[in-house]
């Protein structure tokens, strides 16, 4: 199936995030052996500008990931992709899990909920402040363009464990960087990364390899 402009296969993902288009299409359609070898990928809002985002009201992850997918392939008719991501802290039950960007009241307010976190977990010690970026990516419509059993919905999950700091540390990326604590990089926070550092350990980073995998096997 061509896209809304009659070109090439196309993937609508369900973001506003120009660089997570990038980052999805290098992931999944770059390698010459990847099943999406030569298909686009394109932001819902750049094919469709008057996209409405639909209310994130899911219980989990996959939940609100699905909700955005299938709100992309309603309008689009096209396959699509979404991701639904957050930091789970156990000693916080969970939290603040699917509310990550709304934590402390005022949506995609990342100081205040860093601060927030930080408030939640005062007198925590180390070791009870284990914590993972989660990252949730659900494809509808597959089966479109690529016929096998299963691909009408597919849907996988990244991880990448850690701590939750004291005190915020780097000036690099965004959200609770500054907080987390990667296993796989020993005192340094996320946002003390660098970019290419990131990639290679991120949650997202998982679940499209994830992703990869499913289409490979």
């Amino acid at each position: 199936m061509s896209d809304a402009r009659g070109e090439t296969p196309t993937i609508v993902v369900a973001t506003g995030n120009a660089h997570k288009v990038v980052e999805i299409a290098a992931a999944l359609g770059a390698a010459a052996d990847s099943p999406l070898a030569g298909i686009g990928f394109d932001a819902v809002h750049e094919l469709y500008p008057d996209f409405i985002d639909p209310v994130e009201d899911g219980a989990t992850f996959e939940d609100n990931a699905a909700i955005k997918a299938h709100a992309a392939h309603y309008v689009s008719g096209l396959p699509s992709l979404a991701d639904d991501s957050g930091l789970v802290v156990d000693a916080l039950d969970g939290a603040p899990g699917i509310y990550s960007a709304r934590y402390c009241g005022v949506e995609h307010d990342d100081a205040g909920n860093n601060e927030k976190l930080l408030r939640e977990l005062e007198g925590v010690p180390a070791q009870r402040r284990r914590a993972r970026f989660v990252s949730c990516l659900v494809v509808v419509g597959l089966n479109t363009i690529i016929d096998r059993p299963g691909y009408g919905y597919l849907t996988v999950t990244g991880t990448c464990e850690g701590s939750i700091g004291f005190e915020p540390q780097g000036n690099n990326g965004f959200g609770y960087d500054p907080l987390f604590l990667p296993d796989a990089t020993p005192g340094r926070s996320m946002a003390q990364l660098t970019l290419e550092e990131k990639t290679a350990i991120s949650h997202r980073g998982d679940a499209l390899r994830k992703l990869l995998a499913v289409l490979h096997s």
